[in-house]
């Protein structure tokens, strides 16, 4: 009777097994649950134009968009072009964001990357990848995010939640976040990217948190994953 039992047990693990979801098949329940939670996605970062929304993405390291947007509120109406920063000088804009997490590092990125636009581009932001990371203190997701936001173009920036969401839900390795990127770009239609990054964001924050869910609790991992015992450890980003 024992043995019996014990063959039943296996039978229906190896059974489960079998009926692992392929990423097609999770991309269409992420995509779904998403839409159904976040219809709209709205950019979190308030800014006044093209150049704001560069500042605050830049801002945003280490930082929440809340406390970006506490800081901005007071900037933005006056100041809002590069000249304006270059006018100001480091010591002034150092003095504008010091509530935010390094500041001073984040001050000296935003006056050379304002001189850098006002000297090189005319004032202008630059609208591809390559040039977008040519400026002082833009990196690559900086640059996603504002192609993405400012400019309509498909990017899917990823950000220290979309790894770790990518990573619970069995769609990356999480070697980093450049093969993330690459993973989810794969394995998503292009004209969901923008909206996904925001989307997936949202739902890390809310639902399946770094230190909550662990890939066990919340609706898309158990949906994907109904027969997970053990909790995924994640590689950060």
């Amino acid at each position: 009777m024992v043995d019996e039992k014990k063959t039943r047990i296996i039978f229906h693990e190896r059974f489960a097994e079998l009926f692992i979801m392929n990423e097609s098949q999770k991309a269409k329940i992420i995509i779904k649950t998403l839409n159904k939670i976040y219809p709209k996605a709205p950019v979190p970062l308030k800014s006044k134009n093209t150049f704001t929304l560069l500042i605050s993405v830049l801002l945003s390291a280490q930082c929440t968009d809340v406390n970006v947007n506490n800081v901005t509120k007071d900037i933005y109406p006056k100041y809002y072009k590069p000249e304006h920063f270059v006018k100001l000088g480091r010591k002034k804009i150092e003095k504008l964001i010091k509530k935010i997490g390094i500041f001073r590092i984040k001050a000296k990125s935003i006056y050379f990357m304002s001189k850098q636009v006002l000297e090189k581009h005319n004032g202008k932001v630059p609208k591809t990848f390559e040039e977008l990371e040519k400026l002082p203190g833009v990196g690559h997701k900086t640059a996603s995010v504002v192609m993405s936001q400012g400019f309509g173009y498909p990017a899917f920036a990823v950000d220290t939640h979309i790894h770790r969401l990518a990573q619970r839900w069995g769609l990356t390795n999480g070697k980093n976040v450049i093969q993330t990127e690459k993973d989810l770009k794969r394995i998503f239609p292009k004209k969901a990217w923008s909206k996904l990054h925001l989307q997936i964001i949202f739902y890390g924050r809310e639902y399946c948190k770094a230190r909550d869910c662990y890939g066990l609790t919340c609706k898309i991992c158990t949906t994907c994953y109904p027969n997970r015992k053990k909790p995924v450890i994640t590689k950060k980003a």
